[in-house]
């Protein structure tokens, strides 16, 4: 037995604030009778489940984009706020979906589907990241080549990055590694600092831009069937 508003959290109909918001409308029905209370307990397995007179199943994995803010650490507990803390949705199991430092913002993906993530973190798939990078002084075409063809620093080989300029200070970096600290690593050896690091994407999965800082959302079938399609490529 499960919480309504989890439930339909878990099946997409929105985060959990808005949930609350959706049954208190009075849009949402179990078992042919008006749901009076978000929090009433329903067996997922057997009710039946209705909102705005559409059939919701109950699904077992649930997948959120969070635009990260800086200052939250990429972890499900510690003495420091972590991103679980933005997540207002029951999310025992769930965990940050790979890592982006604490003063890293942008895309990143809140589950509970194991599997996917291990499929999405390995460096053997080749999943793209791609990175908005302030940096602290322009490259030189030599830096660029070098990023182009890969780097070593500190005896740690990254493989080739699509390097595309902005202006002098700002670039795009897409990586297929994702190891610690990668990109400010690369920097470091082409005696360049990075200043601010956004990811924009990961995969075909692009950060929503409606999304402030520190706001989430349900991915859409769309999306998830999308990241799920790693091993079809």
């Amino acid at each position: 037995m499960l919480r309504l508003d989890r439930i339909l959290a878990n099946a997409r109909v929105g985060t959990r604030s808005q949930v609350k918001k959706i049954v208190k409308e009075g849009r949402v029905y179990v078992n042919g009778e008006l749901a009076k209370s978000s929090d009433i307990r329903v067996d997922e397995n057997t009710a039946k489940i209705e909102v705005d007179g559409q059939p919701i199943n109950f699904e077992k994995y649930v997948y959120y984009m969070l635009n990260k803010p800086a200052g939250y650490i990429s972890a499900t507990e510690g003495r420091v706020p972590t991103v679980m803390d933005l997540i207002e949705e029951d999310y025992k199991g769930m965990f940050p979906c790979g890592r982006l430092d604490k003063d890293t913002t942008g895309l990143l993906l809140i589950m509970n589907d194991g599997p996917l993530a291990h499929e999405l973190l390995s460096p053997k798939k080749h999943v793209d990241k791609e990175y908005l990078i302030e940096m602290d002084h322009p490259l030189t075409e030599d830096d660029i080549k070098r990023i182009e063809s890969g780097i070593t620093f500190r005896d740690e080989v990254y493989k080739p990055a699509i390097y595309k300029r902005i202006d002098d200070l700002h670039c795009t970096l897409i990586i297929k590694e994702g190891k610690y600290h990668e990109i400010k690593y690369i920097f470091r050896a082409l005696q360049n600092k990075v200043v601010k690091l956004k990811r924009l994407r990961m995969k075909n999965l692009v950060l929503d831009e409606s999304l402030k800082e520190g706001e989430y959302r349900p991915l859409t079938q769309e999306e998830i069937d999308d990241l799920k399609s790693i091993n079809n490529e």
